[in-house]
């Protein structure tokens, strides 16, 4: 169309965005009112993220973060200090905690704690790992131990926020959220960012909704939370009475006064509440398709140790490879059970019993699948435990926070199997040797994901803001 020349640029173009987004409406209205699995393969493909095309070359598609949340004990997990064991009982060394954070032992007599569990090197690269987590001791040549993790945070909820977002500032986006906004999704149907929670162990810590939240970044790069109780996703079903034809009506009625306002407005939210609606009545279809293991075999419900999706880290680790396979981007699963601060023993033995066989179980089946070259799994909590006691003698022993040295393990998607990487002085107080701060493992996921953290940043309130905050490295030994 030939414009005047009297027509000023910008102006032309603020008013053929106006005139024309009616008719962009309307072809996502008449996309959005076609039963989804009548959608044509184009129609339902992957949306691109700002990182179009990526960065370097990446190694994974997709996330599966298996969270255990509480903080596991690396001493009953992956990091054997038989120094520790030779002093259990015996006053902690002076030297070892004075001017060091201490959580909920301040103050008090500090006793050595040795491993309450006996190790064993598993697998051809004979790593060791505590004899509670046997299945995971059969991959342990499939997966990468970092002995050397540090946090910032003593806490529970600050710790999380730091994991789960780069800061221990809350209102940041999640890191989920910030892979969705770089990568986009592979799957229409399904939102590009989901998290799942199961319990069973001492104490299930609350976890809040902004640890999967989108922060500045869009509304539509929000992490949407399935429960395991009820509707996985609330509102998804029609209302009693309603059928397809009264929806459609709805819908229609709906979108065409957001786009509307759209016009008036020109609000970004406004586009991503479209989309989000757009989504929502995919997953009308997608969701229960996706929940139905009907199509599963027996001996794989067996390997995880499941028969039906009912709310456990099982089932949840199950549904977290059928997202997998649909193209979910990130996949977040958090148990919560591992604030062991008493009874350590009895409560390690529960948690292994509800988290062992399907970690195992999903690493195994994404390798069956062909699949685990392409998805990275990684392991681990907001933090780790004390050499110290925590509280009472024998069975009542626990451990309290700890943020100078914990343990992760990560696997597939561009990672070196089969080796541990950093260690830990003789007590297992201070990560020593080639220590990775949580911004460094942030770093490296964007690394394999194929984006350079150094270069996904938003500008929000005069500062351009990265997942990474103002630090990370690439913690490149442990690459493939």
């Amino acid at each position: 169309m030939q414009l005047p020349d009297t027509i000023h640029p910008r102006i032309a173009r603020r008013t053929f965005l106006g005139k024309t987004s009616g008719w962009l409406g309307a072809t996502a209205l008449a996309t959005l009112l076609v039963p989804p699995r009548a959608l044509p393969a184009a129609t339902r493909s992957a949306t691109h993220g700002v990182v179009n095309p990526s960065h370097h070359r990446p190694r994974a598609k997709r996330v599966i973060f298996l969270y255990m949340s509480g903080g596991p004990s690396q001493f009953e997990t992956f990091d054997n200090k038989p120094k520790l064991a030779e002093l259990s009982g015996a006053p902690m060394p002076a030297s070892v905690t004075n001017g060091q954070p201490i959580a909920q032992l301040q103050g008090q007599k500090l006793y050595c704690l040795g491993p309450q569990f006996p190790f064993r090197k598993y697998g051809q690269s004979a790593q060791e790992i505590s004899e509670v987590l046997p299945q995971i001791g059969s991959i342990a040549d499939e997966i990468c131990i970092v002995r050397s993790m540090v946090t910032d945070a003593i806490n529970h909820d600050p710790a999380h926020t730091l994991m789960n977002t780069g800061t221990t500032i809350s209102g940041r986006p999640s890191m989920g959220s910030w892979i969705h906004y770089g990568l986009g999704s592979e799957n229409a149907d399904l939102p590009g960012f989901i998290v799942l929670t199961s319990q069973g162990g001492r104490n299930p810590q609350p976890i809040s909704t902004r640890q999967w939240h989108h922060g500045f970044l869009p509304a539509a790069h929000q992490g949407i939370q399935f429960h395991s109780q009820g509707a996985p996703v609330p509102y998804l079903g029609n209302p009693a009475g309603i059928d397809f034809q009264r929806q459609r009506d709805v819908v229609e009625a709906t979108m065409r006064l957001n786009h509307e306002e759209l016009q008036i407005v020109n609000d970004p939210e406004i586009s991503a509440r479209i989309a989000q609606l757009e989504l929502a009545f995919r997953m009308q279809s997608s969701v229960p398709a996706l929940l139905d293991i009907r199509d599963e075999t027996e001996a794989t419900r067996q390997l995880y140790g499941v028969q039906s999706i009912d709310g456990s880290f099982a089932a949840n680790c199950l549904l977290a490879r059928r997202m997998a396979e649909r193209g979910v981007r990130f996949i977040q699963l958090y148990h919560r059970g591992w604030d062991h601060h008493n009874d350590i023993k009895m409560f390690m033995g529960k948690c292994a019993g509800f988290c062992d066989q399907a970690s195992a179980a999903l690493i195994k089946d994404l390798k069956q699948r062909g699949m685990l070259d392409e998805t990275l799994v990684i392991w681990g909590g907001e933090f780790g435990r004390t050499p110290m006691s925590q509280s009472g003698k024998g069975e009542q022993v626990g451990r309290d926070h700890h943020m100078r040295a914990f343990s992760i393990w990560l696997a597939g998607g561009g990672i070196r199997p089969g080796i541990t990487y950093g260690s830990t002085d003789e007590l297992g107080y201070h990560a020593v040797e080639n220590i990775v701060h949580v911004h460094d493992l942030h770093a490296t996921i964007l690394h394999l994901l194929g984006i350079d953290h150094l270069r996904l940043t938003v500008r929000f309130q005069g500062r351009d803001f990265r997942l990474t905050d103002v630090a990370g490295t690439v913690v490149s030994p442990i690459l493939a």
